[in-house]
């Protein structure tokens, strides 16, 4: 074998070795961060390490492939490079060759921009970056780690269900919601478990208007969220009732986007990310206080309070 036949071995076997640990870790990555909701530090979100983990499989299998036939590969070569008809063809086919490496070059760049910053969220009206004095968080600050990914309702079908130990059971539309009760708001900052912080002007009715109305048991000590995407959290009656807790529509002066949690977001304030439920869809007033919701059940605190580890 000839001293460039060894050397492009070489390279192929440490680009291997070193892709497949890239591709090994990125794997339990994903892993690390579906049981435990972390993943190096919030750096990355679920769906961006899951793409990176997918898109590094398909050059590991392609130099894999050409590692067990790297042989027979650079035979073949060698014997086509010597052979006149090959000159001929690159000297005649080099705007082919051109092209196909233009598409190879566009693919890679499409690819690329599968981890690259994402669009910005429309916004129905002009966001406001400032509240009496305080600068505020953007909508795009936040980082998606939801568990199923961005839920997209209609808001002509939308019911929110109040239910479960009540006398007056509520099914409202979403205008119903909106237009029949007093709005509030108030600037409120979300820490996330991961590690990042936002503070955004929320605006939105109280949970304990909705609660009032639906005439709930003396017995009923919790209330259990439910999410269009599955995802559910408790949390003890009183603590909605005396915090003055919002469910928000509205987040700096715009309507929340379907991939902040439209149309409804719980501003759990004194409470870690996890607690803070979008996508609203079912309120349940329940006597079950160790009622545990999805990551509760997964380890993480029922309580959720911000000066405590969220950890069991």
């Amino acid at each position: 074998m000839s001293n460039t036949q060894n050397r492009v071995k070489k390279i192929l076997r440490w680009t291997l070795a070193i892709l497949t640990v890239i591709v090994i870790i990125s794997g339990l990555g994903i892993t690390y961060y579906t049981t435990t909701s972390y993943i190096t530090a919030g750096l990355l979100s679920k769906t961006t390490a899951f793409w990176i983990h997918f898109y590094l499989l398909i050059p590991f299998v392609i130099l894999f492939v050409l590692h067990m036939f790297i042989k027979p590969i650079l035979r073949a070569i060698d014997r086509l490079s010597e052979s006149e008809s090959y000159k001929g063809f690159l000297s005649t086919n080099k705007g082919v060759i051109l092209v196909i490496l233009v598409i190879l070059g566009i693919s890679v760049y499409l690819i690329a921009g599968q981890f690259g910053s994402s669009q910005p969220i429309k916004l129905d009206n002009v966001e406001v970056k400032e509240y009496k004095g305080q600068k505020l968080s953007s909508v795009n600050d936040f980082r998606e780690n939801s568990i199923k990914g961005p839920q997209y309702i209609n808001e002509s079908t939308y019911r929110l269900e109040v239910t479960g130990l009540v006398t007056n059971p509520k099914n409202y539309t979403y205008g119903e919601v909106i237009n029949n009760h007093q709005s509030y708001e108030k600037v409120v900052s979300l820490d996330c478990v991961e590690g990042w912080d936002v503070t955004i002007l929320w605006q939105g009715v109280l949970v304990k208007d909705l609660i009032r109305e639906s005439i709930p048991s003396p017995n009923a000590n919790t209330v259990i969220f439910y999410a269009y995407d599955g995802y559910s959290t408790s949390f003890p009656r009183d603590y909605l009732e005396n915090s003055n807790i919002l469910m928000a529509y509205k987040m700096n002066n715009a309507t929340i986007p379907p991939q902040r949690g439209f149309p409804f977001q719980l501003v759990a304030e004194d409470k870690w990310g996890y607690k803070w439920i979008k996508w609203i869809t079912k309120i349940e007033l329940s006597n079950n206080s160790s009622y545990q919701g999805y990551w509760e059940s997964r380890g993480y605190s029922n309580s959720g309070n911000l000066n405590e580890s969220f950890l069991k």
